[in-house]
C-alpha cells in the first residue's frame, strides 16, 4: 500500500447502518497507529434522519464529492419513516449508476460447520463468487407506465444490455478468477426465455474466455444455477451473471455462508472510487437492540483493504472473523449472546493481535 494516504468516505446510512459502521471505522484509526497504512476518514450524514430534517437525503453535489475518494464505505439504507418509494433509487442505486460501479462482487465463504445449511456437503466446499452486472439490465429504470389505477393500466420494464457493459464485467471475472485456486468461471443466464440478451452475454462470454486459456468455463441457465447452488456448491467458484438475477442468486449464496449477516460485497470500478456495503439491510425491527451482527461489515472492510492493496490488513481482519465466529463470540442471528459492541471489540483486538500491533 502506498505511504499516500487514502482518502475514504463513511457513510453510515440508516437503521442498523450506524450500528454496525460505528465498530468497523475504529479500524482505520487502529490500522494507520499500526503502521499498516494511512488513511484520511471522511463520515457523512447522508439518509433517512437528514432528509426528514432538511427534505434532501444528500446535497445536490454529493456524488461529485465521493468521486473525489479512494473508496466509499456504507453501512445500509432504508428507513420505514420515508414513505418515498424512490428514496433507495435516489441514493443507493443512484451512487452505482452516477460512480460507474459496474461490478458487484459478493463472496460466500463457509467458516464453520455448524453455520452450514447443507448437511450433505462440508463448509468448505462452500467458496464461491458472483461477480453481478452492476448498472444495466432490468435495473437500468428503462421503462414506464399509462393508465395507472384503472383497469387499462399497463407497466413496461425493459432490460437494457450493451456490448461494452458486458465486456468489462465478464473480462473482470476471469481477472478474478485467475487469482483464485479453482480458476473456473461460469455465465449464468435465461437466454431460453430472454433471447436476445442471452445471446449477447453468450457470444461475449466466448470471446472472453478465448483470452484466458487457463480459466475453465461453463454455461448454466439460472434456474438450474439456483438447483445447483443448494445441490452442489462445490461446482462454482465465479459465477458472472446479469443484474437482476445477480441480485436473486447472490442472497441464496449467501445463505449457503450463514446468511446476511455474514455477507459483505463490493461495488467496483476499477482504478476508481467504488464503494463496499455488506448487504444485511437496514433492518429497523432490531435497531438498538444490540442484536445487529457487525461481522458483515468487518468483511466489508477487508474488501475494501484489499481493494486499496493492504492485502496485509485485510488477512488480518479476515483472519480475525474466522476466530470469532469459531469462538462463539457472535451475536444471536448465529446462534450467540455477544451484543453487537463485544463482537465489534473481539474482532477488532483479535485484528491487531494478527498484525503483531
Amino acid at each position: 500500500m502506498s505511504d499516500t494516504p487514502r482518502r475514504i468516505a463513511v457513510l453510515p446510512g440508516d437503521g442498523i447502518g450506524p450500528e454496525v459502521i460505528s465498530e468497523v471505522a475504529p479500524l482505520f484509526e487502529c490500522l494507520g497507529r499500526a503502521g499498516v497504512g494511512a488513511f484520511e476518514v471522511e463520515t457523512f450524514d447522508w439518509g433517512a434522519e437528514r432528509l426528514l430534517a432538511t427534505g434532501e437525503a444528500m446535497p445536490r453535489d454529493g456524488f461529485r464529492r465521493l468521486a473525489e475518494f479512494d473508496a466509499v464505505l456504507v453501512g445500509a439504507y432504508g428507513d420505514p419513516r420515508v414513505a418515498d418509494p424512490d428514496y433507495l433509487r435516489r441514493v443507493l442505486l443512484a451512487m452505482r449508476f452516477e460512480l460507474d460501479l459496474y461490478a458487484n462482487l459478493r463472496p460466500v465463504r463457509c467458516l464453520e460447520e455448524r453455520l452450514n445449511p447443507l448437511k450433505h456437503v462440508k463448509a468448505e466446499e462452500i467458496d464461491l463468487v458472483i461477480v453481478r452486472e452492476n448498472t444495466e439490465g432490468m435495473y437500468s429504470g428503462a421503462g414506464g407506465s399509462v393508465h395507472a389505477n384503472t383497469d387499462r393500466e399497463v407497466a413496461l420494464q425493459e432490460m437494457v444490455v450493451t456490448r461494452a457493459g458486458v465486456e468489462r464485467v465478464v473480462r473482470l471475472a476471469f481477472d478474478l478468477a485467475r487469482t483464485r485456486r479453482r480458476s473456473k468461471v461460469t455465465l449464468v443466464d435465461k437466454a431460453n426465455a430472454l433471447p436476445h440478451a442471452g445471446a449477447l452475454w453468450q457470444r461475449v462470454f466466448e470471446q472472453v474466455a478465448a483470452d484466458f486459456p487457463a480459466v475453465e468455463t461453463e454455461h448454466l441457465y439460472a434456474d438450474v444455477a439456483a438447483m445447483e447452488m443448494v445441490r452442489n456448491p462445490a461446482r462454482f467458484d465465479v459465477v458472472v451473471t446479469e443484474n437482476l438475477l445477480g441480485d436473486i442468486l447472490s442472497d441464496l449464496a449467501a445463505t449457503l455462508g450463514g446468511g446476511l449477516g455474514l455477507a459483505p460485497s463490493a461495488n467496483l470500478n476499477p482504478g476508481h472510487v467504488s464503494m463496499f456495503e455488506p448487504v444485511h439491510g437496514s433492518a429497523p425491527d432490531i435497531v438498538g437492540t444490540g442484536r445487529a451482527n457487525p461481522i458483515a461489515a468487518f468483511a466489508t472492510l477487508a474488501m475494501l483493504l484489499r481493494y486499496l492493496e493492504a492485502g496485509g490488513a485485510a488477512d488480518a481482519v479476515e483472519e480475525a472473523i474466522a476466530a470469532t465466529i469459531r469462538a462463539g463470540a457472535v451475536t444471536p442471528d448465529l446462534g450467540g449472546e455477544r451484543t453487537t459492541s463485544e463482537v465489534g471489540e473481539t474482532v477488532r483486538n483479535i485484528t491487531m493481535e494478527r498484525l503483531g500491533a
